[in-house]
This record gives C-alpha cells, structure tokens and sequence, in this order.
C-alpha cells in the first residue's frame, strides 16, 4: 500500500563542521548517513534523521564551504516543520535562548503552538508540539532527553505567486487533500500520515523570485513505496498535469526523480526502497564515509579533498 508524505527534505549549507554540530549536538538528530554529493563528491551529503532513519525524517544538506546566502522568495520552501511533543516548546525556547540560536515567540498556528527559529546559515526552521508524539521512539543519543527529542517532519511551507495548481498536484499525484485555511496558508493534509503529512502553501503574489544558496532548501521529496508506485505518479504526472520527470536516477538508498512543479519549487519522488541500512548495519549508520560504487576506486582523493568533521 502507498504512504503518502514527505520522504525526505534537502538543504544548502555553510561549512559541514557547523551544519553537522548544529543538527546533531543542538537539534540532537541523528547523522544517518555520511556520503558526498553524487554530482559533485568533492563535497559532503549529510543525513539527518530520526532513530530509525526513516522516511519523514530524513533531512539532509550539501555543505558548501564558502555559499553564499540565499535569498528567500517565489517558487521556494519557505519553511521546515519538525515535529516535538506538545509539552516541550518552552524546554525547546530556553534551549535556544542559552544557545544562542536566533528564533521568534512561540505563536499558535492552526491551533497548535509553533516555535520559529533559524540555523547558522539562516534555514527557516520551526518545531511543532503535537499530542501523542512523547510516546513514539526517539533518538537516545542525541543529548536531548527522550520527553523533548524531535520526531520526524511536521511539514513544509511553500512560497507561491499562485497556490490552485501546485495544490492540484499534491492532491492528484501525492494523495493531500486540502484541510484548512488561515490567513495566507492553505494546508494540505495526507490523511494516516502523521509524519510529514503536511503541506502549507503561502500565496505571496509580487515578491521577488528565490535564488538559491546557504540556509535555502534545494528540492523536497515525496514518497514512493517502490519502484511501481513511483511510476505510477510519473505517469498521473504526464497525463494529468503535462509534467515530464527526469529519468529515474539511482542514490543508493533511494530511487528518484525529479521535476518543477507549477509553481517552480524543485520536486522529488523518492522510493522507501532500499533504505539507508543497504550499506551499513542500522545500528551503525552514520559512522563512516559512505560512497557509491561508482567512486570507491577515488576513496583517497576524496577523503582528502573533504574538510574534516571532527
């Protein structure tokens, strides 16, 4: 059966240290994976995620030294939501006031209390308390106690010129339905979803388009179960909406591909299959330098062009 929601979301950052001391030591995520980028692997691709590296938690980053930053507009991931248990937003707000990690008051959106902030590079994150949440498995070596540990994405906020039809997608193609509407958001739902099931879209008409670097999001990934399931949406994709996906490209824990929805956000379509314990033991994940296939004869040049983490 098809899970609808979030696979995985990816993001531009400054120096990898700092990215990786962040996420793991004041966000106590989990580093799942450690690998470079496929198309440019004289760079890191670290993953982030829960302790099951599982899909709807998994953010991941291409840390490039000297980015410059980005500039949030149109056609762009205004925010990532992540999800804490609904009585931690005020252990998250002192967290962030003895850290140092700029962020807003907490504020109630859709009912539910939101605490906004930001990472080194200027990421436009926030948490969200949700009931229930304290009682799902969290990551014990973060640093952070089990009643207060982040759980996986909440959801993602886009900002369009025009909502109808990246809505008409994530319904038809994804499987979200609208469920409410407050202010300028329109939220979209993926019923039986509970980790990131949500999309809240924000008309912004008249702002100047995005342009891309450190503290933007790259593209975010819709789940595919497998193989079938990511070609039937390739092809609800071309027959319903006119969208040609680039061909399926392997990432050795995922298979993916992408295209521009209306609204000029970067899509991806990644498959749950074969998960991020194909190349190392679960319990081990994180640990050492990953590498496709492909490069694993230029280890050592590699290694050596990368800046250390330590």
């Amino acid at each position: 059966m098809q899970i609808n929601g979030l696979h995985h979301v990816t993001a531009i950052s400054g120096p990898a240290r700092r990215n990786l001391d962040f996420y793991s030591r004041v966000l106590g995520l989990r580093l799942v994976k450690k690998t470079v980028n496929f198309d440019d692997p004289g760079t890191y691709h670290l993953y982030f995620g829960d302790a099951d590296a599982a899909p709807g938690s998994i953010l991941t980053f291409f840390p490039w030294e000297h980015a410059a930053p980005g500039r949030l507009g149109v056609g762009e991931t205004q925010e990532t939501v992540l999800r804490v248990p609904e009585g931690s937003i005020g252990f998250w707000t002192h967290r962030f006031i003895e850290l140092g990690v700029p962020h807003e008051a907490p504020a109630k959106r859709f009912g539910q209390s939101v605490l906004s902030f930001r990472d080194p590079d200027g990421m436009r994150l926030a948490l969200v308390g949700l009931p229930g949440v304290e009682k799902e498995p969290a990551w014990p070596d973060g640093g952070i106690t089990t009643e207060n540990a982040i759980r996986g994405f909440h959801s993602v906020s886009l900002l369009l010129a025009d909502a109808a039809p990246t809505g008409a997608i994530l319904n038809d193609v994804f499987g979200f339905t609208e469920a409410a509407r407050e202010g300028s958001l329109i939220r979209y739902e993926a019923k039986g979803t509970p980790i990131g099931g949500v999309i809240d879209l924000r008309v912004a008409g008249g702002f100047l388009p995005a342009r891309q670097g450190a503290g933007s999001v790259h593209h975010i990934a819709f789940r595919a179960t497998d193989d079938a399931a990511q070609e039937a949406m390739v092809r609800r994709l071309a027959e319903n909406h006119g969208i040609r996906t680039t061909e399926q490209r392997d990432r050795n824990y995922f298979r993916s591909v992408y295209f521009r929805e209306p609204g000029h956000v970067l899509f991806e379509i990644a498959t749950d299959v074969p998960g991020f314990a194909v190349d190392e033991p679960a319990a081990e994940l994180g640990r050492t330098l990953k590498l496709p296939a492909g490069l694993e004869a230029h280890r050592k040049q590699i290694e050596a062009a990368l800046p250390g983490l330590a």
